[in-house]
């Protein structure tokens, strides 16, 4: 009786569902153990310039994109684990794939000053037209437009 018990007892536990997590790792062929300087192109999130892959850095983490997968690790030289799409930081799922391969840090640097400078003639104009809407305003306001003085 007791070894049918515990033959039972062992089916049974041998039948409950397995809660075990699987890790995908992977190793990338194709990065350079020591890696080009890193570009920021926004606030939080680099990328390594002058590669054929975009390799992001967001958090302490190497990032890595294939296909609809997204991998990380803390060294890039190392093992790479697969990240469930929720795990993944929401301003790398918006990048486009492709935007920042082949960065060259001369050309992003060119191009951000470029970028610079065409929002400060922005600005300069944007403020030269709202000095002319005000000395217009107030033009107009001294001609009885506007408020106006009452002697009651």
């Amino acid at each position: 009786m007791r070894i049918l018990l515990g033959t039972l007892m062992a089916w049974s536990l041998l039948a409950q569902p397995a809660r075990a997590q699987v890790q995908v790792q992977i190793t990338m062929g194709g990065l350079p153990v020591v890696l080009p300087p890193m570009v920021v192109v926004q606030p939080g999130v680099r990328v390594v310039s002058e590669l054929d892959e975009e390799v992001y850095f967001v958090d302490g983490w190497y990032w890595v994109r294939r296909g609809p997968h997204w991998y990380r690790t803390h060294d890039h030289r190392g093992l790479w684990v697969w990240v469930a799409p929720v795990r993944v930081p929401a301003m790398l799922v918006r990048i486009p794939p492709g935007r920042y391969r082949r960065l060259h840090r001369e050309q992003w640097k060119e191009a951000r000053r470029a970028r610079k400078e065409r929002e400060k003639a922005e600005r300069r104009n944007w403020k030269e037209r709202e000095k002319a809407a005000r000395a217009s305003w107030k033009e107009g306001r001294g001609k009885g437009h506007g408020r106006r003085d009452r002697d009651d």
